[in-house]
Formats: C-alpha cells, sequence, structure tokens
C-alpha cells in the first residue's frame, strides 16, 4: 500500500492549512476555506491568518452532515471575488496538461478533487504506454471508459494520451462542464454519455465491448438520469464485476477511487480481486491513500484508490 500525494510541480493548486475539521486551499489566485471532517487536529495558523488569507468560505446549511444534503451551504465571498475562473494542470509527464474551470456550486465542491491528481498521473502514463503499443502494432485506437466522471480530469488525462475516451455521468449538468472543460484545454472528440454508470456497463457487456482502460470514482450514493436510487455498498462488487467483463485481458488499465469513510485501501483491493478472479501474487495490482500535505507537513487522506495494470 502506498500514500501519494499531488506533485509539488503542481503551481495553481496548495493546501495551505488544516485543522479544526476545515481545509484552507488555493485554487490559482483564490483561496477557499470550506469544511473537511477528516482534518480532526487543531490549526497551524491563527484564525485571523485564515481571515485575512481567505477570499471565499464555504458555510454549511442547517441540512450539512445529513444524507442528501451533507454537503450544502452557501458562499461568502469577499468582494470582488469571481464566481468561476480556470487553472491548469500541468502533470509529471510531457503532454499531461490541461485545464478546469473552477465554481461555487450549490453544495461545497468547486469542480475538482486535487487530491485525484496522482490517478490523473496513472491514466496518462499507462494510457500512452497503451497507445503506442497499439500504434507500433497497427492496431486500433485504445478506448478508454470513465464512470462517474464528473467534470472530466481523468477524461482529459487519458484523451492528452491519444485515447477514444467515453465519458459518463449521470448529471447532464457536470458533462455539460466536462464538456467545456475538454473545450478549454484544447482537447477533442471525447464521447459524452449521461446515463447510469451499472446500466451502462452491463449492455456495453451484452454487446461485447471491450475497453483498454476503465475509471471508477462512485459517490457513496447516487441518483441516475431518471431518478434511480442506489447506494454504493450494494452496487459496488455488482459494477466492478461488470467492469471486469468489459475490461481487455492484457494491454489494460483499471482505477478505482472511494471516497467514503469507512472505506480502506485493502477493502478496496479485496473487493477487486474478487471481481477480476485475482489469486495469489499480482504485480500489476496496487493499492493506497490519496493525501494532501499541507504547507505545515499534515497529511490529510481523502480517498483510496485501486489500481490494476495487465
Amino acid at each position: 500500500m502506498t500514500i501519494e500525494t499531488p506533485s509539488e510541480l503542481w503551481k495553481d493548486y496548495e493546501l495551505l492549512d488544516s485543522g479544526d475539521f476545515e481545509k484552507l486551499e488555493r485554487f490559482g489566485r483564490t483561496v477557499i476555506a470550506r469544511p473537511e471532517p477528516k482534518a480532526l487536529w487543531g490549526k497551524t495558523l491563527p484564525e485571523s491568518e485564515w481571515k485575512r488569507l481567505t477570499d471565499v468560505r464555504f458555510r454549511p446549511g442547517a441540512g450539512f452532515g445529513k444524507a442528501g444534503k451533507e454537503d450544502s451551504g452557501t458562499w461568502e465571498k469577499r468582494p470582488g471575488t469571481a464566481d468561476q475562473w480556470s487553472i491548469r494542470y500541468a502533470g509529471r509527464q510531457k503532454g499531461l496538461d490541461f485545464s478546469l474551470r473552477l465554481g461555487l456550486t450549490a453544495f461545497k465542491h468547486v469542480g475538482v478533487f486535487p487530491e485525484q491528481a496522482p490517478n490523473w498521473e496513472f491514466i496518462y502514463e499507462n494510457t500512452a504506454d497503451i497507445v503506442k503499443k497499439a500504434a507500433e502494432n497497427g492496431g486500433p485506437k485504445p478506448k478508454v471508459l470513465n464512470l462517474f466522471a464528473y467534470t472530466g480530469a481523468a477524461s482529459l488525462a487519458a484523451r492528452a494520451a491519444g485515447a477514444d475516451v467515453t465519458h459518463l455521468d449521470s448529471v447532464r449538468q457536470v458533462v455539460t462542464w466536462a464538456r467545456g472543460n475538454m473545450e478549454l484545454s484544447g482537447l477533442d472528440n471525447i464521447r459524452w454519455v449521461v446515463e447510469d454508470a451499472l446500466k451502462f456497463a452491463r449492455r456495453e457487456a451484452r454487446r461485447g465491448n471491450v475497453y483498454q482502460g476503465i475509471i471508477l470514482d462512485p459517490p457513496a450514493y447516487g441518483h441516475g438520469p431518471d431518478g434511480e436510487k442506489w447506494k454504493l455498498d450494494e452496487c459496488l462488487y455488482d459494477i466492478l464485476k461488470c467492469v471486469a467483463s468489459i475490461l481487455a485481458s492484457e494491454d489494460s488499465f483499471m482505477v478505482l477511487n472511494l471516497y467514503s469513510n469507512g472505506y480502506s485501501a485493502v477493502l478496496g483491493e479485496t473487493l477487486v480481486r474478487q471481481a477480476f478472479g485475482i489469486q495469489g501474487d499480482c504485480p500489476g495490482l496496487g493499492c493506497g491513500e490519496l493525501v494532501l500535505r499541507d504547507r505545515f507537513g499534515k497529511n490529510l487522506p481523502l480517498s483510496i484508490f485501486v489500481r490494476l495494470r495487465r
């Protein structure tokens, strides 16, 4: 198991401080203070410094922490602070370069989960390797499927590496947001799907369609485009088994990211092993935690990942 953090080369993001159930982050030139239930320790900077640095602060609403409303609240802005702005991600690897529009949503999210940067690096590197090998062998361009794809950073990483990318989310508004990020990044030809992830994966399995890369970043609970309700605990194993049936048996990769409280990397790895029928040593299988490290060296764990390369 490994612990991974975003590269210090990423100049448009920084975790400035964390503690007392909050985090202080800089996205480009905009500094945001918002709740963080995993920041159980005390802040390093005094509250006066947080106030001085903060451009936007998220104030939780009455339903904050309750199912369906756990991220609800309002934003308090310093005068002159924009509701939307953009940042750039320039990765460790040449060619991994894209832009993201950020915005103050009705919840505490802004359109990107910065701890995911190590996954973007993995996706880009492995996609580029598979694309290169396919070109050398005269094969078709590899296909990558991004399920629960949100505003599309992982889709952009795979597209920048040269894959044919299918981007799926059940919320039409965030698919539109992702399309804007593609255009902002100077990329094109991503396939957009508004669909329930499990229904889509099952249909692809029936059709015999196969992908060289599959990315999953499911929420703890969700709704399909037609109002279908589902809980991750009840669906995760089924969707992983379905993913196992549509992932190419060689020259392929899978990334599973889980940020629900209580999920461990070992749990995620066991799920993947069982869904894919993996026994014994598997050099291409790895798991770990994605962490943000603030200026004072405090590690804030925000999600776990399982990656498979074969």
